[in-house]
């Protein structure tokens, strides 16, 4: 086991990381007194997945699990036999549905016999994940994906390959406690408030400790990238990203900036008001590329993610995301008055600058 130094290292974004480097496969790092980082593998160009273990009486409470591959099965049993060894769970956090963070909680929650935590609302995702590629599903994604232009082999690639992602979890445990906004949750000696988001995820669980100024983030704020905000074909018309920026306004109200920040993906961090209105504004610029995009002619989704994506080369995984996160722009714009839709005679619907 290791503790990392504490002499932050201040970047030139105004962030501060106060800890040099990330615990390797079979390492876990002491980030505060009593709350150990595991780092596991992701097969996907986001390539990793941050676990936290919070001191619980004689055991430790897990804050995410990881994707439910077996390579990861492989690392937690690894861990387990090694620096974890005699180390029990006493609980279970998924902060939400997201296979990444959610996959082997029915693994997990089995192996210790331990109580299972998420919200309601991504509990009910996760298990409508598990059980979503009926005909009707099927059917209501692919006239989604038409109706923002999506070619036919895009949108193939995407109904296949690129929602595969969705099913990689081991199924979920049967029965879960609910955590809820504003809730105040006892793990060891400290006392943690719930605070839930929407936007990457949609009612995602934080965890804040005020006495020791420590804020699990989960992805609703990470310091190198921007967490995905994307709208799908289920609910059509989300208001995706406005509630993304209303939950990172409140973030930065609520909070004082000198938390450390334990994202899900990334390194702790400092500097928390800077990050909210880095992500806000990053947002915001993509919304002008929209806007710039759509003045001189009416344009489909389709048309628009090379637009706003063109720095990237996509593939299905990646292009299903780009393709979610472009409609969460155009929901929020037109939302806002500033883009008006036709649907048009070829189906498509196609967006205006106003």
């Amino acid at each position: 086991m290791h503790s990392k130094t504490h002499a932050s290292s201040v970047s030139s974004d105004g962030l501060s990381y106060p800890i040099e480097s990330h615990p390797g496969a079979d390492q876990v790092v002491e980030v505060a007194p009593g709350i150990l980082w595991v780092r596991l593998d992701l097969p996907f160009r986001l390539n990793h997945v941050n676990i936290y273990l919070i001191a619980d009486g004689d055991g430790y409470a897990m804050v995410d699990t990881g994707i439910g591959n077996e390579a990861t099965i492989a690392a937690w049993t690894t861990l387990f036999d090694g620096v974890l060894r005699g180390k029990t769970i006493s609980r279970v956090i998924v902060t939400h549905a997201h296979p990444d963070h959610v996959g082997q909680a029915g693994w997990m929650v089995q192996r210790f016999q331990c109580p299972f935590y998420m919200s309601q609302v991504e509990y009910l995702q996760g298990v409508y994940h598990q059980n979503r590629r009926t005909d009707e599903r099927v059917v209501n994604s692919r006239n989604f994906f038409r109706r923002h232009g999506m070619d036919e082999a895009i949108t193939e690639q995407l109904l296949g390959r690129g929602q595969d992602y969705l099913k990689k979890t081991v199924p979920l445990p049967a029965a879960y406690v609910r955590l809820s906004d504003g809730d105040d949750i006892t793990i060891g000696a400290r006392s943690f408030r719930v605070i839930t988001g929407a936007g990457h995820s949609p009612d995602q669980v934080m965890l804040y400790c005020a006495e020791d100024g420590l804020f699990l983030s989960a992805d609703q704020v990470l310091s190198k990238i921007s967490p995905n905000v994307s709208v799908w074909a289920h609910e059509p018309d989300e208001h995706a990203l406005g509630s993304y920026l209303h939950s990172l306004n409140r973030l930065g109200e609520i909070l004082p900036d000198d938390v450390l920040v334990l994202p899900g993906h990334g390194v702790p961090f400092y500097g928390l008001k800077i990050r909210t209105q880095q992500l806000a504004d990053h947002h915001e610029e993509r919304c002008g590329m929209i806007a710039d995009a759509c003045r001189t002619e009416a344009k489909t989704s389709a048309q628009l993610v090379p637009v706003v994506f063109h720095k990237h080369k996509l593939d299905a995984h990646q292009t299903g995301f780009a393709a979610g996160e472009l409609i969460a722009h155009v929901n929020y714009m037109l939302a806002e008055g500033r883009l008006s839709q036709e649907l048009c005679s070829d189906g498509k619907l196609r967006f205006s600058a106003t």
